[in-house]
């Protein structure tokens, strides 16, 4: 057995050359560490703000583009909706337009009494299905004229009337909705001259002459 000689201790191997403080392994200082984990959390957290930035920006021009591209359908929707319902109307009115002819024989024929039989049912039949497509008959005797809505065939003048007046139907006008297809034909009458000369006298007579009449004038000096 071997002996250890007391009053000694067993020493770790130390390098040639080395100094004494080398025989023990430093201790890592605590503050160096601690002054170095917050740096690194510090750039961590600026690198995932700013990724979140740029997620977030590219979050915003994402949803407006789509925002864009739902107003960009909407409209076409409209258009297309506006533009189907135009080419409706438009292919109505002039089928329409090719009947008008067919309604004008039928409304001769029912004021000479030749709407009968057969021809009778087959006339209301027709004229049914035209107002169920919108058409609508306008033009009446009496009326005022309206130029936008009337077209003058024939001129006269009437005393009985204070405006020019429709005073004949010579053939109805027809709409669809707000859309005129064909103005009404008309025979017009416009107030006498005369009566209007008439009637601007008897104002001026009703003015200071007529005073002096009813007082009896001026008194002579």
């Amino acid at each position: 057995m071997t002996e250890e000689t007391p009053g000694f201790e067993e020493k770790p191997d130390v390098p040639s050359g080395a100094g004494p403080d080398d025989a023990e392994p430093k201790a890592a200082d605590p503050s160096a560490e601690e002054a170095a984990a917050p740096a690194g959390d510090a750039n961590a957290d600026a690198g995932l703000v700013a990724q979140l930035d740029q997620v977030r920006t590219a979050l915003n021009e994402r949803t407006l583009d789509l925002q864009r591209l739902q107003a960009e359908y909407q409209n076409y929707r409209r258009r297309v909706e506006r533009d189907r319902i135009a080419v409706k109307e438009i292919a109505v009115a002039n089928l329409l337009t090719e009947l008008l002819p067919v309604l004008d024989d039928i409304g001769r024929a029912r004021e000479h009494g030749e709407l009968v039989g057969g021809f009778k049912s087959v006339a209301e039949s027709l004229e049914t299905v035209a107002a169920k497509m919108g058409l609508q008959q306008f033009g009446k005797e009496g009326e005022p004229f309206d130029p936008t809505i009337h077209e003058a065939l024939m001129h006269s003048y009437a005393p009985d009337v204070t405006e020019t007046t429709c005073v004949a139907i010579l053939q109805p006008g027809y709409r669809i909705g707000e859309r005129t297809i064909r103005p009404a034909r008309v025979a017009v009458a416009e107030p006498q001259p005369g009566a209007q000369t008439v009637k601007a006298e008897g104002a001026e007579e009703s003015g200071p002459a007529a005073d002096d009449k009813e007082t009896g004038g001026p008194e002579e000096g």
